[in-house]
């Protein structure tokens, strides 16, 4: 089992659907964690800090909290999936307004968290960051999957994705040689009680047979923030059950 012993770990959207099951995994293995979210929840074991991380103030405050009560970050996620109302809109119904907003409040807030921890990180002169990504960060999207639903897949989700890979190899660039590990994981489809329709066919396309588990996103954060990892920096793990290779 990988080992967080010791370490203090912050993962922003921590009370989400995919947030909730690092936080798990993450304390299992023996790390202090810290869930940031915009939603408040009580649980056993787990410090809780609640704001909102699209505020440069409330980064801030965030960074500081931690850093005066344990005295260091040493791992730090980027999970927080913070959108608009009108989310699943098709591409013909998107208005640049809602554009706009969603890269706002994703991308940009995920530059802004690593920009300010990254800093403390480097004054300690180690650390790791994970950004999460999506295969649909570096593949187009199948739009077959959807038909019979109202799912689709969110233009901004695309371009937003994307981008979290490429800063994430800038910013590797930048601080590899202060001690610092930065890295995305990039998610296939994670089983969340689609409709069958669209199941059967993910499940029919993609080389393993089945949607990921939230479970095994979680691991491969804690890989990715554990020791185990000390020479993976700038890297985008992909974890889709061999989707992305056919």
């Amino acid at each position: 089992m990988i080992n967080l012993n010791n370490k203090i770990i912050v993962i922003t959207g921590g009370n989400g659907f995919l947030g909730s099951e690092m936080v798990r995994e993450a304390k299992q293995a023996g790390a202090t964690v810290v869930s940031a979210d915009i939603v408040s929840k009580k649980e056993n074991g787990v410090d809780q800090f609640t704001g909102d991380l699209t505020e440069p103030d409330t980064v801030k405050a965030l960074i500081d909290y931690v850093i005066e009560k344990y005295g260091k970050i040493d791992g730090w996620v980027n999970n927080a999936y913070p959108r608009t109302d009108d989310w699943g809109s098709k591409l013909p119904d998107v208005s640049y307004d809602s554009w706009k907003s969603n890269v706002d409040m994703h991308m940009n807030s995920y530059f802004l968290c690593c920009q300010q921890v990254l800093e403390k990180m480097k004054q300690q002169g180690s650390g790791s960051v994970v950004n999460l990504a999506s295969i649909y960060g570096f593949l187009g999207a199948d739009f077959s999957l959807y038909e019979g639903t109202s799912m689709t897949m969110p233009a901004a989700y695309s371009a937003i994705k994307g981008g979290i890979i490429n800063l994430t190899r800038y910013l590797t660039s930048y601080y590899g040689k202060s001690g610092l590990r930065i890295n995305t994981i990039s998610p296939g489809g994670i089983y969340d009680n689609q409709p069958e329709i669209f199941v059967d066919r993910y499940n029919n396309k993609c080389p393993t047979g089945r949607m990921g588990d939230k479970n095994e996103i979680a691991r491969a954060t804690n890989y990715l923030l554990s020791d185990y990892s000390s020479y993976v920096n700038g890297h985008n793990l992909v974890v889709d059950g061999g989707w992305s290779v056919i």
